[in-house]
């Protein structure tokens, strides 16, 4: 019997042309991917004019020094719950391990953590998820949309937003820029 191949702990890369424009260049963190769906977690792109700091006053939680990051669409899919991708040094009461590289917590106490200064030492924060139901991600990778490259820390923690997507095909070996926006047939 063969395995399956599950892609915890990967990034997605949209291919060109994708065809839905919420996905348009899109990076995204899988944090969970078996058998019954995935989840991932969007990197790619930022939130324009949302902080970090705008996210814990909404929570009425003192910034501390902690510095007002960025916020990153996180993916169409419940868009006004947050999410806390980090490194895994810190750990809270619903934080998930990925794979070894990186955990996935709930906002409230990881941002509490992160505003007194007692938090992940890396970490990003998101609003939104991308969800895949049973076997839905699997046909997708049949088809052409999705790309998919190693979950190396670099790209979540030492990349812009902005490059995420052409960093991740570089990583890979392919220049973005020569890629079309359309499969072929043979």
């Amino acid at each position: 019997m063969e395995s399956a191949t599950f892609l915890t702990g990967q990034f997605l890369l949209a291919m060109p042309g994708i065809g839905d424009p919420r996905f348009e260049r899109a990076v995204i963190a899988i944090c969970a991917h078996d058998s019954e769906g995935a989840i991932g977690i969007g990197i790619g792109a930022t939130i324009e004019g949302l902080g970090l700091h705008e996210v814990l006053a909404q929570f009425e939680i003192d910034p501390g020094d902690s510095p007002d990051a960025p916020v990153h669409f996180g993916g169409p899919v419940e868009p006004r719950r947050g999410f806390v991708i980090h490194s895994n040094d810190w750990s809270g009461q619903d934080t998930i391990d990925v794979a070894g590289r990186w955990s996935l917590s709930g906002t409230l106490d990881a941002l509490k953590a992160i505003a007194s200064g007692k938090g992940p030492t890396r970490w990003l924060v998101a609003l939104g998820y991308a969800g895949w139901g049973e076997g839905q991600l699997d046909g997708e990778l049949t088809r052409h949309g999705w790309f998919h490259v190693r979950g190396d820390t670099r790209l979540l923690y030492d990349t812009e937003a902005d490059d995420r997507w052409a960093s991740g095909f570089a990583a890979a070996g392919i220049d973005a820029r020569l890629l079309a926006n359309q499969a072929g047939t043979a």
